[in-house]
């Protein structure tokens, strides 16, 4: 299991949510390619990074962040936020970005995550984001009727990469993952699960740790490492078994 330091971006700028609700925002850095080279500087092997005015838009609306990001990192890149087509996945890739994050559209559109596997093998990601286990869309704005293990089971098959499963209500609120959810997420499915949304401590990658087995292979972990309630460099050792 691989701990993943988030970058969240806003209007250029890294920020933190508080449950997903744009105007409870912190800024933490004005400078996103700084801070991603800070979080690689710690050991970090992956970076995860949301576009958050694009989530909301459905569009791209952080282009220049990201293109500062990827030019600071030696390390692979996720992205997530306002992908909707394939178009917009190549644009992302060809720019550097190692795998993109498609969540609103999976939900809406299974066929693009299935066109967007076969046209780009390794390199797309699902974001499924839950609120008490009801997939949620739209930067979080609007809640479906469906499970999260029932949209992450029609993904079987397509070749996707691995699953980002945030439980919306912990996001941000340092109150620790949902262990069990995402337990239960990653045994119901073949696909690896990363584990998203309230990451505070050390105790929670070690509860992360003891569900590995179920499939969990990542921990993406983002106001905890900002705030200081985690340091990164020791969540990395502690995966690693230093």
């Amino acid at each position: 299991m691989i701990v993943i330091p988030a970058i969240d971006l806003k209007e250029g700028k890294c920020v933190r949510l508080e449950q997903g609700l744009m105007e409870k925002d912190t800024v933490f850095n004005d400078d996103p390619g700084a801070q991603a080279r800070i979080w690689q500087d710690q050991g970090a092997e992956l970076l995860h990074i949301v576009d958050l005015d694009g989530a909301f838009a459905g569009e791209p609306k952080n282009r220049g962040a990201i293109e500062k990001i990827v030019k600071a990192l030696t390390i692979p890149t996720q992205l997530g936020g306002g992908i909707r087509d394939i178009p917009t996945i190549e644009a992302y890739l060809e720019m550097g970005i190692g795998r993109v994050i498609i969540g609103t559209a999976a939900q809406r559109n299974p066929e693009l995550v299935e066109e967007a596997c076969k046209r780009f093998p390794g390199r797309i990601v699902v974001g499924i984001d839950a609120k008490n286990g009801m997939v949620a869309v739209q930067g979080w704005a609007e809640v479906t009727g469906v499970t999260a293990t029932e949209l992450a089971r029609r993904f079987e098959g397509f070749g996707v990469s691995a699953i980002v499963y945030t439980d919306i209500s912990r996001d941000g609120m340092m109150q620790g993952p949902n262990i069990e959810a995402t337990r239960a997420l990653a045994e119901s499915i073949s696909i690896p699960v990363i584990a998203s949304g309230g990451v505070s401590s050390l105790k929670d990658i070690e509860n992360l740790l003891a569900v590995e087995k179920s499939g969990v292979t990542g921990v993406i972990t983002g106001k905890a490492i900002y705030t200081g309630a985690l340091d990164l460099a020791e969540a990395i050792a502690l995966t690693k078994g230093a």
